[in-house]
């Protein structure tokens, strides 16, 4: 198979995210010294605001009953600086995507956060310069697993959906649209951490399961060795 690009989920695919977030709320609930950090993170996997907005501390604070609400703003803070102070790239995913970019690979992101918070977290953890491309929620109006981001980051690429590979963690918001578009599936498992409703696909599983970073490296060199002999 002629693979000429890997496009990855962001968020949990290339660093623990879920982590990053738990030891912010916790931060949160030692500032406010009340309430419970595992009970406000739930908040944020809840529809009403989204997994990015801070107006799930807002809502904790209310529902708890948990004053002043002047102290918001200050948790506000806490939370946008604890969760990028402690994201942790994945072993082994800078080394990768230097090999890949060494086979002449094209190198993606398709992510529901925002341009401006992906280029924050790629800057904290020093991938960037490794990219080629990042299709993020405010360029497309639409998260996964709604096929325009996926289309978007293939066209921004150049590539065909017969070409590339696709990489994330959700089965049902990464590996589903991906393969319905005609990708290449893998589905990382060593970071989902998503509820049992991330897991349903509607369709067959993904064309590939992997279980460390490095094993993307190796999932290609498999896929293209009849292109290298």
């Amino acid at each position: 198979m002629n693979i000429k690009g890997i496009i990855f989920d962001m968020d949990n695919t290339l660093f623990d995210f879920v982590e990053a977030k738990m030891t912010a709320c916790t931060e949160i609930i030692t500032f406010l010294g009340a309430g419970d950090p595992d009970e406000l993170f739930e908040y944020f996997r809840r529809e009403k605001h989204g997994f990015e907005n801070p107006e799930n501390i807002k809502d904790y604070m209310i529902d708890n009953e948990i004053q002043p609400l002047g102290k918001y703003e200050t948790c506000v803070m806490i939370y946008e600086t604890e969760k990028v102070k402690h994201i942790r790239l994945y072993p082994h995913v800078s080394e990768t995507l230097v090999e890949l970019n060494e086979m002449g690979l094209l190198i993606g992101i398709v992510t529901d956060a925002n341009s401006r918070n992906a280029m924050i977290r790629l800057e904290k953890v020093g991938i960037g310069k490794l990219l080629h491309s990042l299709t993020a929620y405010d360029m497309t109006g639409t998260k996964k697993p709604a096929h325009e981001p996926f289309k978007h980051a293939l066209n921004t690429m150049g590539l065909s959906a017969h070409e590339t590979l696709f990489v994330g963690d959700s089965l049902r918001r990464d590996i589903a649209p991906s393969k319905q578009l005609g990708m290449m599936t893998a589905y990382a498992a060593y970071g989902d951490r998503n509820g049992a409703a991330d897991r349903i696909t509607g369709i067959e599983g993904p064309d590939h399961i992997i279980n460390s970073f490095h094993e993307v490296l190796e999932l290609v060199l498999e896929l293209t060795k009849n292109d290298r002999i």
